[in-house]
């Protein structure tokens, strides 16, 4: 009879133990934040990046060099823009990127087409991912429990964000770099290294970066869910004297708008090709296969 106690009491325990580990990795489930979008993604106006609300901000316009256009926009229509000359008097950049801004500036003035990665059929980097093509794409967001994929409609531009792993100790350089990320309460925080230096930090402004770019990112919900706000910061002491912040905003579509694949350099015809005639795009040299 003992013997039989004991028995029952250590089933209780295992019992008791697997619905209190059941418990807890509900909560922890409950806690995690529902980026995922489905056929509802997220999309957001403002292909500029916002100020944060303290601290050092993105790149401005030079005011005092302000010059206002007419061009037409992703849809064809004439539209007042403003060109996007760079402030050469922000104290943050570094000689030689004041000297690129310079050349950029000259250029837009000049009137010639500014580079364009979704035009030229090119990844666009991070931050610049979250307003690829001038923010006209939507963003998809898978969440499984391992790792999150982020999915820009332009170009079809993917991100693999691997979660609760350490990055690793030299990792390769390339477009999106090495991205690792984690749940900090109702918040994602995406942690990328390892980028080339092929890309833009703000793509409006041709403004660009080294290898030792290092960039965090923080995923918030607002609104019951409805709303998306991403806050961005960037470490680059190659092209930067000190780390600066910026804000990009998203909503979800309100009507289904699911995924298309949309290729670029494969199907350089109608809208693609005339693209194709003013921007540099990749071409295979060989078959794949």
């Amino acid at each position: 009879m003992p013997q039989l106690r004991s028995m029952a009491l250590i089933a209780g325990l295992l019992c008791t133990c697997a619905a209190t580990a059941a418990a807890f990795a509900a909560a922890q489930t409950a806690q995690v934040p529902n980026f995922s979008s489905g056929d509802f993604p997220w999309v957001t106006k403002n292909g500029n990046y916002l100020p944060p609300p303290t601290g050092l901000g993105p790149l401005t316009v030079d005011k005092a060099k302000a010059v206002t256009v007419v061009i037409p926009n992703n849809t064809g229509a004439a539209v007042q823009s403003q060109l996007r000359v760079a402030d050469l008097n922000n104290p943050n950049l570094k000689p030689w990127v004041i000297d690129h801004l310079k050349k950029a500036n000259e250029e837009e003035l000049s009137g010639k087409l500014r580079y364009s990665a979704r035009a030229s059929c090119r990844p666009g980097g991070v931050p610049d991912f979250l307003v690829y093509a001038g923010a006209f794409q939507p963003i998809y967001i898978l969440q499984m429990p391992d790792k999150i994929v982020m999915i820009n409609q332009g170009n079809t531009e993917v991100r693999h964000i691997h979660l609760n792993v350490p990055h690793s100790q030299n990792p390769k350089p390339s477009w999106y770099g090495e991205s690792v990320g984690r749940y900090e309460g109702d918040e994602l925080v995406v942690d990328t290294i390892g980028f080339n230096d092929k890309t833009f930090v703000d793509e409006s402004f041709n403004l660009p970066h080294t290898t030792q770019l290092h960039v965090i990112e923080r995923y918030k919900l607002s609104d019951e869910g409805k709303a998306l706000e991403v806050t961005f910061t960037i470490e680059d002491p190659g092209a930067f004297n000190t780390p600066w912040s910026g804000i990009v905003r998203f909503r979800r579509t309100t009507s289904v708008d699911q995924l298309e694949e949309q290729p670029c350099a494969d199907q350089n015809v109608g809208e693609i090709g005339f693209h194709s005639r003013l921007f540099d795009v990749p071409t295979a040299t060989k078959p794949d296969f």
